[in-house]
């Protein structure tokens, strides 16, 4: 699909979120607590074979060529290090989670004003937006629209993203509703990244940020399946780090 406007995936997107999560909040009262439980936990399982399905691109020949044969892996390792601690620092998975109570008590339609019904709003915004936001198809269709290569991958992961904000929402709530929010903004941000930068963005650049992507997907699932609650909202800076560690180290080869 070529020749649309730049954007217009993301606008796509934006869609599907707000019409899958508005019907999992409408049907989602009418499903049994331990049917929205395994759904949730469906949805934690396909996220890890989606995360390790990002995180080979660190197998990528492009990738390889750019900073070395046996550097890559320790490129996925210092940016998720390297951010980690970033965003540590910064306490971005704190200021999410008081942002996220901010809106809930401004929105006052989370189920309830007890810390229980804050915490599943928080809960369903943060994850929400964070498995629609890191995955490669975010990075790559948001960049090809950007860079006018079409928004085929972005309608691939809009369909993808409808079914999953409806599972989401039935769990959760409201708070995935505004994830459609989170999606403008990350997208509308590589879209317009990709459409300034052109073909500067590398191969290698884009598989770095995909295999970082993976990492946090996989710490997205974990929180899914309540196997350990990963601060992933810390280690976004990592999206961020990946490309200039490629960067560098191509220019010191």
């Amino acid at each position: 699909m070529e020749g649309l406007f730049p954007g217009a995936g993301t606008v796509v997107n934006v869609v599907a979120v707000l019409l899958g999560a508005g019907l999992g909040i409408v049907a989602g009262h009418r499903l049994p607590a331990r049917v929205r439980a395994v759904v949730t936990d469906c949805l934690g399982l396909v996220t890890v074979v989606v995360a390790l399905l990002s995180a080979l691109e660190v197998t990528s020949p492009e990738l390889a060529a750019a900073v070395g044969t046996g550097a890559p892996v320790l490129v996925v390792l210092g940016s998720v290090v390297l951010g980690g601690v970033i965003g540590s620092l910064l306490r971005i998975e704190e200021r999410l989670e008081a942002l996220a109570g901010r809106i809930q008590r401004l929105v006052q339609r989370a189920g309830g004003t007890g810390s229980a019904a804050r915490e599943r709003f928080v809960e369903g915004w943060l994850s929400a937006s964070l498995l629609f936001c890191v995955g490669p198809l975010t990075i790559l269709g948001a960049l090809s629209d950007g860079l006018g290569r079409g928004i085929d991958q972005l309608v691939l992961k809009s369909a993808l993203d409808f079914f999953a904000a409806l599972a989401f929402a039935s769990t959760f709530g409201v708070g995935v509703l505004l994830s459609a929010v989170s999606v403008a903004v990350v997208q509308g941000a590589l879209t317009v990244t990709g459409y300034a930068l052109g073909a500067v963005v590398s191969e290698a650049q884009v598989a770095a940020l995909t295999a970082v992507g993976g990492v946090l997907l996989l710490g997205i699932a974990l929180r899914l399946l309540s196997v350990r609650q990963v601060p992933v909202g810390d280690l976004l800076p990592a999206l961020a780090v990946a490309p200039l560690l490629v960067t560098v180290l191509a220019a010191l080869r």
